[in-house]
C-alpha cells in the first residue's frame, strides 16, 4: 500500500499541480488511534481529494514508490559521475555494458 504523500503527489500531478510542499501546501498528520495518516491542512488551488480519489491513484503510487527504490539502487551502482565520464573516455563500450547490466539487474515497473 502506497504512502498517503505519494498518492497525494499522483493526484496533484493528474490535476495539473507538479510540485507539492508538504510543509506549506499540504500538511499530514498521523492519527494516534491507529487509523494512519490523514490530511490535516490543504492549501492548494485544486480541491482536496476524497478517499476514493486517492484510492484511484493507489496502483500508480505503488509503482512510483517501487521505481524510486530502483532509481536509488541504480544511482549507487552507477557510481560517481566524474568516474563515469573517465570510464566513458577510456572505453565507452565497457561503460555501456556495465550500465546495461545495472539496469537489467534493477528493472523499473
Amino acid at each position: 500500500m502506497a504512502n498517503l504523500s505519494t498518492k497525494i503527489k499522483m493526484y496533484c500531478e493528474a490535476n495539473g499541480v507538479s510540485n507539492v510542499d508538504f510543509m506549506k501546501d499540504v500538511m499530514l498528520q498521523d492519527d494516534s488511534d491507529g487509523n494512519g495518516a490523514y490530511i490535516k491542512e490543504w492549501n492548494l488551488s485544486i480541491s482536496q481529494p476524497t478517499d476514493a480519489q486517492l484510492s484511484a491513484h493507489e496502483t500508480a503510487a505503488d509503482t512510483e514508490e517501487a521505481n524510486n527504490v530502483v532509481r536509488s539502487t541504480r544511482r549507487t551502482a552507477y557510481g560517481d559521475i566524474g568516474e563515469q565520464l573517465d570510464e566513458i573516455y577510456k572505453d565507452i563500450d565497457s561503460w555501456k555494458a556495465r550500465i546495461k547490466s545495472i539496469k537489467d539487474a534493477n528493472p523499473k515497473s
